[in-house]
């Protein structure tokens, strides 16, 4: 069938909401702000989000079809409100402090089952992208097989990141277990999923493939908000110092690896 044709406007937002990072964002947003004495915002906001998701996607792209991560969202944060509504205290308190594990762990069960049953999750959006010619090409399927699995594997990590502050730390609101590894997993794989089209690309065509430095940049970069991060919330000035030095420093690195040659700062005076 015929995709409807949209306005400028209609058709950004169509754009925006045809995003795999768009429909992971009530699981992010759970995650993250899940916690004792935080459990029903935290799943009234992601189901929320998650409604608002699916509604608005159908009503700016009627031609856009059904996906399995957001089906996945409203069925996941559906249970989780009645569990809510309906848990005792001593329930309700094991899900203020483990839930977000148990988030991270449904993705992982819905990244890598999808991958088990030929339908990576990231698939159905990037054929939404595509001419349907590419769909059943080699190169297109490994790419989308290789997005949804770093994707599986930043939820995994996020999971461990947070059973670790839980059991081992006894601290849910530890920043790092609680917030800046799961935060980095989530940008490491967002950034992957923009980078590895194009390597992919070049691949298919012969072409010499695009530095890794295209990859790292954002994350090098983030170190630095990360080290002010941890002056101000976690005590250690040294850490907090040495992060802001090295995201420069490596931030500045990578840049000159990716200037063309010839550029002014390469030439040399003759």
């Amino acid at each position: 069938m015929a995709r409807a044709t949209h306005s400028p406007v209609a058709g950004k937002v169509a754009g925006i909401l045809n995003s795999p990072f768009v429909g992971i964002s009530p699981w992010i947003a759970f995650s993250l702000l899940v916690g004792p004495g935080r459990f029903e915002w935290a799943v009234a906001l992601a189901l929320v989000i998650s409604l608002t998701l699916v509604v608005g996607g159908r009503l700016v792209d009627r031609g856009s079809s059904w996906k399995l991560l957001e089906l996945s969202d409203l069925v996941f944060f559906g249970v989780l409100s009645i569990v809510g509504l309906t848990a005792s205290p001593g329930t309700l308190r094991w899900l203020e402090t483990y839930a977000g594990e148990v988030s991270n762990i449904a993705l992982v069960v819905i990244a890598f089952g999808s991958m088990a049953v030929r339908m990576p999750f990231i698939l159905q959006y990037a054929r939404e992208r595509v001419d349907p010619s590419l769909w059943k090409t080699p190169a297109f399927l490994r790419t989308n097989y290789a997005i949804t699995g770093v994707w599986g594997l930043a939820f995994l990590v996020a999971a461990v990141a947070g059973a670790f502050g839980d059991l081992v730390l006894r601290n849910p609101n530890n920043i790092w277990t609680g917030w800046i590894i799961q935060i980095l997993a989530i940008v490491a794989a967002l950034r992957f999923t923009e980078w590895y089209p194009d390597v992919a690309r070049a691949k298919a065509r012969g072409l010499p493939a695009p530095p890794v430095s295209g990859l790292l940049l954002p994350l090098a970069g983030l170190l630095i908000p990360v080290g002010i991060a941890v002056l101000i919330f976690d005590n250690t000035w040294w850490l907090g110092v040495g992060l802001i030095v090295v995201g420069g420093l490596t931030t500045r690195l990578l840049r000159r690896q990716e200037e063309p040659a010839g550029s002014p700062d390469q030439q040399v005076p003759g």
